[in-house]
């Protein structure tokens, strides 16, 4: 029998990993009963905004929908807390308020991940940085809006309630240290719940899926052993595949300012550099290949904002490895 590995494009915000057809034949995988046919379960839908997938290959196929039916509950349960858009989330209370008491366990074990990749890269990835985003979307949502961007006093009054080191996690209570900030895990998230929904399968006893909540993440590799396969496009991400990531295990998630632009020429993307306000310059797409879907998609975050050499230096603290695509190279290059 023939397993197509889905394909999926989470274009909302952020950015683009194609998921490359692949084969695989039928067979008897442990800890599959002897002479059971793998049967390849998919699912399609929406995670935060992003078109997801789930694809499992399993012998029984009651047991892999009876699994796809417990990792959504978990998908709505994560959304219902990170979510910038449902006015009861967590999140949504924390940036209403500048405080939230009794924070879930989920929204402080995420926050303090994003706040350590946040200082491991010197602050090019800052989860506080939605009031930076709010500037550039309202500014362009104004049809007679200057083309050439935001006034550099509201970007500068924006980037004064910006700031990683005054968000503050004691005990179950999530805090502000001064008024007027605003947070974001839009650059994490996914890659949170990407890792969620895999654990909760590995603990099923699944050892050939690939997650995709808008990051893909394999838990192991396809039922004949062979890798699933991750697609880069070159360009705006939907052009040609300039590189294939094979993988058996770990999560590959991409950054790329294409997958939102604040004005049509494209000049202004939601890419922003959290210490200067202004969109990235440098690349095109950043891929980042790590162990855990939540550190890649922080990291490939980061890594849009800096240069090569300061990128290597992020990557190499961080066990991870980066492919990127500069802007006027349709090639790209491993850092």
């Amino acid at each position: 029998m023939t397993v197509s590995a889905a394909n999926a494009v989470g274009m909302s915000r952020r950015r683009f990993v194609g998921i490359l057809a692949s084969t695989a034949a039928a067979g008897v995988m442990s800890p599959m009963p002897p002479g059971a046919a793998v049967q390849p379960v998919t699912w399609r839908g929406i995670a935060l905004g992003a078109e997801a997938t789930l694809t499992l290959q399993h012998h029984n196929q009651a047991e892999a929908w009876n699994a796809v039916d417990a990792c959504l509950a978990e998908v709505a349960r994560l959304e219902a807390i990170f979510s910038l858009f449902r006015p009861n989330s967590a999140l949504q209370r924390l940036n209403t308020v500048g405080y939230v008491e009794g924070a879930p366990a989920d929204m402080r074990v995420l926050l303090a991940e994003a706040l350590q990749i946040a200082e491991r890269s010197g602050g090019a990835f800052d989860p506080t940085i939605q009031p930076l985003w709010d500037v550039y979307r309202n500014h362009f949502a104004d049809p007679a809006a200057n083309p050439d961007g935001p006034d550099d006093h509201d970007i500068q009054e924006a980037l004064d309630v910006v700031g990683w080191r005054d968000v503050a996690i004691e005990g179950t209570r999530i805090f502000f240290r001064r008024p007027g900030m605003a947070l974001t895990l839009n650059g994490i998230a996914q890659g949170y719940i990407s890792d969620q929904v895999g654990d909760l399968l590995r603990a099923r006893g699944f050892e050939h899926v690939l997650v995709n909540m808008g990051e893909p993440l394999a838990l192991g590799p396809q039922h004949d052993g062979h890798p699933w396969t991750i697609g880069i496009a070159e360009g705006n991400g939907q052009g040609r595949i300039i590189e294939q990531i094979p993988i058996t295990s770990g999560a590959v998630a991409t950054s790329g300012g294409y997958g939102c632009r604040f004005d049509a020429a494209g000049r202004f993307t939601h890419i922003l550099d959290p210490r200067t306000g202004w969109p990235a310059s440098q690349w095109q797409s950043i891929t980042v290949v790590a162990e855990r879907a939540a550190q890649a998609d922080g990291l490939s975050t980061a890594l849009s904002v800096v240069s090569e050499s300061v990128g290597r230096g992020i990557l190499a603290s961080s066990n991870a490895r980066a492919f990127g695509i500069p802007i006027g190279d349709g090639r790209g290059r491993w850092l």
